[in-house]
């Protein structure tokens, strides 16, 4: 048997190449990045969105949950189907947010039932 020396199949330093960063540009410093940014088309990113959308003095928009409270304080009450239009949620969404949402807020919710057509109503906060 006769030794054979592993043939040298590596290049050497001098001939190897340093990766490339060709497309690459250096990123701007964390502080700089979150500040708010203008995209082209002239429409500003989430984080100015948010920074505007909490100014202080501006009035807010109604959510759903308030329109809700204002269908359900109508003399005449309001219906499911009333109620589903209005917010765009499914039934057994709008039933749990009476169930949930408004009765853990202290408002009393009643239900009666007129020409096959249940309706519900709301009374002063408890």
């Amino acid at each position: 048997m006769t030794d054979k020396s592993p043939t040298d199949t590596t290049t050497t330093d001098k001939t190897r190449s340093a990766p490339s960063n060709t497309g690459r540009t250096k990123r701007a410093p964390r502080a700089a990045r979150k500040t708010a940014k203008t995209t082209s088309a002239g429409k500003t990113t989430r984080t100015a969105a948010r920074a505007t959308a909490a100014e202080p003095g501006s009035p807010k928009a109604p959510t759903k949950l308030d329109k809700v409270m204002a269908l359900l304080a109508r003399p005449e009450g309001a219906s499911i189907d009333e109620l589903c239009t209005a917010t765009g949620w499914q039934a057994h969404s709008v039933r749990g947010a009476m169930a949930g949402a408004l009765k853990k807020k202290g408002h009393v919710i009643t239900s009666e039932k007129h020409d096959g057509v249940r309706r519900y109503r709301t009374g002063a906060a408890a």
